[in-house]
């Protein structure tokens, strides 16, 4: 978060977008930069962070209330935080839930890897807390790291992926769950048919990202239906993966058509 404040900066200044979500921040609440961010035009912050590891934000131009924070299988581990935007054109408050879901460690065996069995709780977890705490004909935005490539056309190789974790069924069977729980409309695929490519990520191993274009789609945008004839357009910020040193993933912006 701090080390990569100056990006923050050129998106909010290029971009101008009314509501960031950020994850992995890995800043304690006490040291985060919110005189800086506010300093972008973001004067309503929330922010959930913890020393090293983890961490979510929501920074946005419009005001926050009910601003909670959730502890996702008995851990206080800084994954997500949600609260309501109070957005002048809209009549009803927007409820948005930032989410990092657990990366999940490398082997896709839970009986020997304790990081991918959190990773399945964790999702089974919000398949059941979104409809008993949420309401389905309600303005509701989930999205963030999910850390999970659902569909075929989300990695590069879906026959190579299969075994590889955020591609593995386990995860992709358990996330359609997920999807279906509360009825979601998936916001990017909305704009992208299933049938093209779409990734948001590119590891730092290649030696070229760009060349070698091996991505995977591990962020995501899901709006209930009330959301859903609002969506505007879907920008992947691809070229932000060659910024100055950047994050292994890059902005997703979903507009929405509200009334000026």
């Amino acid at each position: 978060m701090r080390l990569r404040i100056n990006l923050l900066e050129k998106l909010a200044s290029e971009e101008v977008p009314d509501v960031i979500c950020l994850q992995e921040t890995k800043t304690p609440d006490e040291f985060f930069p919110a005189e800086a961010i506010e300093g972008f035009g973001y004067k309503h912050l929330a922010f959930h962070g913890m020393k090293g590891y983890n961490g979510v934000a929501i920074l946005s131009k419009f005001p926050l209330e009910n601003i909670r924070t959730h502890a996702r299988t008995g851990k206080e581990d800084c994954r997500h935080i949600s609260a309501n935007i109070m957005h002048p054109q809209m009549k009803t408050p927007v409820s948005i839930h930032n989410l990092y879901i657990p990366a999940g460690g490398d082997a896709p065996d839970p009986d020997i890897n304790d990081k991918f069995q959190h990773k399945l709780d964790f999702v089974e977890e919000l398949t059941e807390w979104f409809p008993s705490n949420e309401n389905a004909d309600a303005p509701v935005i989930a999205l963030g790291d999910m850390n999970i490539a659902p569909l075929e056309n989300d990695v590069w190789s879906h026959k190579q992926m299969l075994k590889v974790v955020s591609h593995t069924p386990a995860e992709t069977d358990r996330f359609a769950e997920f999807y279906k729980s509360m009825n979601w409309t998936d916001a990017m695929r909305h704009f992208v048919p299933e049938e093209e490519k779409l990734y948001s990520w590119w590891s730092y191993r290649a030696r070229d990202w760009a060349a070698s274009d091996r991505g995977r789609r591990l962020d995501h945008v899901w709006v209930t239906e009330p959301l859903a004839p609002l969506l505007k357009s879907c920008n992947v910020l691809r070229d932000a993966r060659g910024w100055e040193r950047p994050s292994d993933h890059v902005p997703v912006i979903i507009d929405f058509k509200v009334k000026k």
